[in-house]
């Protein structure tokens, strides 16, 4: 009794399907990398705001400065004002319009609650136009 093997021809063919299990496994690699990486990008740092590349914007004629002093005290301008003061100095200094501009300038030294809390107290007197002022960095 003879059996006849037929292992077919010794020609390569062609196969016309894609092998997907290595494109799985890379993505799952990449996608396992941006888990780890993805919280890494979002850790607090230290800010230090007061200095800025900005491009300067054209100044009024006669601008509307009010200043932050280290100590928590305000100056509208060069004269000091008290908090209960802000929206009567505001509306002399600005002639009633409230769509001009309020450049605030903030001590280095100062919270940042406390400049939110001031700029809180602007909007709550109709003042919507705020600009912050701070050094250009060089």
């Amino acid at each position: 009794m003879a059996i006849r093997l037929d292992h077919g021809t010794d020609e390569l063919t062609e196969v016309h399907e894609i092998n997907v299990v290595p494109f799985i496994d890379v993505m799952l690699v990449l996608l396992i990398i941006f888990m780890v990486a993805a919280p890494l990008a979002t850790v607090d740092i230290a800010v230090n705001l007061p200095s800025s590349t900005a491009q300067p914007q054209q100044r009024p004629p006669k601008p509307v400065y009010l200043t932050l002093k280290a100590d928590g005290s305000l100056a509208l301008g060069d004269d000091p004002i008290s908090r209960g003061e802000l929206r009567d100095a505001l509306a002399t200094a600005t002639g009633g319009n409230k769509d001009e501009r309020i450049f605030l300038r903030g001590d280095r030294a100062v919270p940042y609650g406390d400049v939110m809390a001031l700029m809180n107290d602007l909007r709550g007197s109709g003042y919507l136009k705020i600009a912050l002022v701070g050094l250009e960095a060089r």
